[in-house]
């Protein structure tokens, strides 16, 4: 009998990390086996994956040793940062930081690191077509991801740069579903004028990623950009509207207009619609549907995820 290959999955009982220890359960010939890293082995989350198969095993982010004992022996591993937990550029880097010293030390042989673009590269700090923020940084959650790359290149751990899209999972659970205006009609609003927005089912994610996985040191060295389709805001509102059988209109807010939108993060998200706007090319380019498609021959469209999901959708 051939020895399974385990895959360490960081955020196991989150979006990402969730939906890869599903798929590699769900495929017990495939010849991986999962080992669920989490904060908190006796959440309910967490025994629910035991209970379906998982190993599971204890570890923090902020503790590179933890990480050391929950990677060793396994063959790779997915790892992921959840920025909205803390709003914390700083934090994201230092445990990206972790992450890699911990996969170098254990010597994993495929690191499946769940990042994004550093918008600093397209737009420097002194450029004020968009805000700074925190001093540093013109989209926080993209630009700690993007700049926390070197830190696995400089540990020298074959890496795969895995670049994520819009979860369609945010009109859910992020109030970015339709919203009543004071006329009482419902829209969609994004600050991405008539410009298409890559997105994907959060489960898609981890199912790409396993995936990579299977493709063994193919994409290793490499960044692979993921998403389901790619929608204007006005596509968007239609299939919306479509599905759940009310009509729902298409706001396209400036980028200023959603930073002064109020709520924790409403600048950050500002800044990520004006450079996936004005940057359309460059950030659509690397998110590649077919290419995802072949990761994941499951992959869903928008229309499919919202057949499945339009009663998860609140109407504010």
């Amino acid at each position: 009998m051939v020895k399974r290959k385990t895959i360490a999955v960081v955020g196991a009982t989150g979006a990402q990390g969730g939906g890869l220890v599903r798929a590699i359960l769900s495929d017990p010939t495939g010849g991986f086996a999962v080992r669920a890293i989490t904060r908190k082995p006796q959440s309910d989350k967490a025994r629910a994956l035991a209970a379906m198969g998982a190993e599971v095993m204890e570890a923090d982010l902020d503790d590179a040793a933890s990480l050391e004992r929950a990677f060793a022996g396994a063959h790779g591993a997915f790892l992921v940062t959840n920025f909205w937990e803390h709003f914390s550029p700083q934090k994201e880097l230092d445990q990206a930081h972790n992450m890699a010293v911990a996969a170098k030390a254990a010597g994993l042989k495929h690191v499946v690191w769940s990042t994004l673009e550093d918008t600093r590269a397209w737009v420097p700090l002194s450029d004020d077509r968009m805000p700074t923020l925190m001093s540093k940084y013109k989209v926080p959650h993209f630009d700690a991801k993007g700049e926390a790359n070197q830190e696995f290149v400089r540990e020298g751990v074959p890496t795969t740069f895995l670049a994520t899209s819009f979860y369609w999972e945010n009109l859910i659970h992020f109030g970015m579903g339709p919203k009543k205006g004071k006329d009482g009609r419902l829209s969609f609003a994004i600050a991405m004028g008539d410009k298409p927005l890559p997105g994907i089912a959060v489960e898609d994610i981890g199912k790409s990623a396993y995936g990579i996985f299977k493709a063994g040191p193919e994409f290793i060295g490499k960044t692979v950009g993921i998403a389901g389709q790619h929608l204007t805001g006005r596509q968007m509102a239609a299939a919306l509207s479509k599905a759940l059988d009310v009509d729902i209109a298409y706001d396209a807010l400036t980028p200023e207009a959603y930073r002064n939108l109020g709520f924790p993060g409403a600048d950050d998200l500002g800044n990520m619609f004006q450079f996936n706007r004005d940057f359309n090319d460059d950030f659509r380019r690397p998110r590649d549907v077919e290419r995802t498609r072949q990761l994941n021959p499951h992959l869903q469209t928008f229309d499919q995820w919202l057949a499945a999901n339009r009663d998860r959708i609140p109407l504010q």
